[in-house]
Order: structure tokens, then C-alpha cells, then sequence
């Protein structure tokens, strides 16, 4: 008999809640690894759905072509992160998830998961709590390209970015951005140029600091200083609003 595996009923860390996830998956169902390096796809737009992913480790993006032929980022994923979740309604993934280093996902067959879910709920928890997430990350990413100024936009995609390592336990004060200034750009709906003005005021306003000449690698000595730029930039929009 397959024993039950619960999550936590407190509120955990996300350094927790992940080793629970991952722990609870483990557990409970068959689990194919699989290691990625840089560029493999773990799977393409238009294929067959049949399995979930769960990133263990590495950074990933989502890729999807418009009708134009045109590549678009619309998503980065990190450790404890699903992929796939589009499949499911479609019957086949909408988009191409590519690895953007060296790591490992776990592929999950969707009807194995299902069919664990009665003797451990705690399975369809982890589904929902996950694509609850999905939602939540789609709609701030909206709600920047909507609301927020370029400059600000690109302080936004590094607090998201670093928010999410300080989630994993990994540190935040300094950073290697996996993706080009052309791929951030894709993402956040701007030119590679605009995102290279974007950083080049962070570290003008000594938000950030760029370690080496290629400029992936990046210091933040204060991460709660990409808020404060970020609501500088806003204030002046602000304050018009309310005449």
C-alpha cells in the first residue's frame, strides 16, 4: 500500500514547502529524472500531453511562437516550479519549456497522479497550490506590463528574480541572470536596448553593481533598494493620477 505523505498544516518556508513538495512526489509516485543542460528542450509546443514536470534544479523559460513565427519568453521557472500545467485542458503542451543551465526536472505521468490522489490528497494539494501559483505569477506579470514603467519593469523582473532564490534558500546579493538583455527584453515586453538603459540606471543609482565585463553577473547589495527604485518611478505617475 502506498503510505501518505502530508504536507504541513503551518505556514513553511518556501525553502520548506519545496523540500516538502518534492519529498511528497517522491513518496508517492513513479519519478523519471531527467538531466538537462543548456538549450534542451523538455518538451515542445503542439506535443502530446502525458506528463507533468517538477524543476528540482536549474532555471527554465517558456517559449511560445506567435502566428508571426515570432519566439516570445512567457515564463521563468526555478526549483519547485511544475511545468506542463497547459497541457492539461489542451490535451498537448502549449508552449516549449528549454533549460537555461545544467539541472534536473522530474517527469510525473498525469494519470498516475490521479490515480494516487484518493490515498494521498495531499497529491492534488500540491497540483492546485501549484497552479494557484501559475495564476497569481501571470497576472503581476500583466499588471507590470500594464502599470509600470520601463525602468521600473526591469527592477521588478530582478526582485521577482531574486525573490524566488531567497524562496529556494540561495542568495540574493548576488545573481547570474541565465537570460540575454534580448530574452529579459522578450519577457518584460521591451527592446534589448531599453533593458540595457534599465540596468545601466540601476547601477548608476548604485542599486546594482556589475561584476564582469559580459554583465550576467550581478551584485545587489540591498534587494529591498529594487523596491524603493521601483515606487520613485511611480510616484511621479501617481501623483498625477489624483489631479
Amino acid at each position: 500500500m502506498t503510505e501518505t505523505i502530508r504536507l504541513p498544516k503551518s505556514a513553511p518556508s518556501g525553502v520548506q514547502r519545496i523540500g516538502d513538495m518534492l519529498r511528497l512526489l517522491e513518496g508517492t509516485l513513479p519519478v523519471q529524472r531527467r538531466i538537462v543542460r543548456t538549450g534542451d528542450s523538455v518538451y515542445q509546443a503542439g506535443q502530446a500531453f502525458g506528463c507533468l514536470y517538477v524543476v528540482n534544479s536549474g532555471f527554465f523559460k517558456m517559449v511560445n511562437l506567435s502566428d508571426e513565427g515570432r519566439e516570445q519568453v512567457v515564463g521563468v521557472h526555478f526549483k519547485g516550479d511544475w511545468l506542463g500545467l497547459d497541457g492539461i485542458a489542451a490535451g498537448h503542451y502549449g508552449c516549449d519549456a528549454i533549460a537555461m543551465d545544467t539541472g534536473e526536472v522530474w517527469a510525473i505521468r498525469y494519470d498516475a497522479l490521479l490515480k494516487a490522489a484518493p490515498t494521498a490528497p495531499a497529491l492534488l494539494t500540491a497540483l492546485h497550490e501549484a497552479m494557484s501559483r501559475e495564476l497569481v505569477r501571470d497576472h503581476d506579470s500583466l499588471l507590470s506590463l500594464c502599470t509600470l514603467p520601463a525602468d521600473a519593469r526591469v527592477a521588478g523582473f530582478l526582485r521577482y528574480w531574486t525573490e524566488a532564490l531567497a524562496q529556494r534558500g540561495l542568495r540574493t546579493d548576488q545573481i547570474t541572470l541565465h537570460m540575454t538583455r534580448a530574452e529579459i527584453g522578450n519577457y518584460l515586453g521591451m527592446t534589448l536596448e531599453s533593458v540595457s538603459r534599465g540596468l545601466s540606471r540601476l547601477a548608476r543609482c548604485d542599486v546594482i553593481h556589475f561584476i564582469e565585463k559580459g554583465r550576467r553577473d550581478i551584485r545587489i547589495p540591498r534587494v529591498e533598494a529594487l523596491t524603493s527604485f521601483i515606487q520613485h518611478l511611480m510616484a511621479p505617475m501617481e501623483a498625477a493620477a489624483l489631479h
